[in-house]
């Protein structure tokens, strides 16, 4: 399977791509490699493989989410730029 210039073109517009002459012969030959290999890629017989869900057989490795208070109210409110006793203070949005 291959391409030609014309297409690469019309793809190039559809992707708002521009390329110089240059550029262009090298996105054509580029891509063509690329087709080439999906078509060798089709020609292999995967009907035995299973299809893959995940890329690894570990499952939710995360740690377990507990609660817990990590700044104390006092150490959060020590960088507000402007506080009001136990709040931070902003300015008005509302009327």
């Amino acid at each position: 399977m291959s391409t030609d210039l014309n297409t690469l073109r019309q793809l190039a517009h559809l992707a708002r791509l521009e390329f110089d002459e240059r550029n262009e012969q090298k996105m054509l030959s580029d891509l063509n490699e690329i087709l080439n290999w999906v078509d060798q890629l089709n020609s292999l017989d995967t009907s035995s493989v299973e299809p893959l869900v995940h890329l690894s057989h570990e499952l939710n490795v995360l740690r377990t989410d507990e609660p817990r208070n990590t700044v104390s109210h006092t150490e959060g409110l020590k960088n507000a730029p402007r506080k009001d006793s136990d709040y931070f203070r902003v300015p008005k949005v509302l009327e």
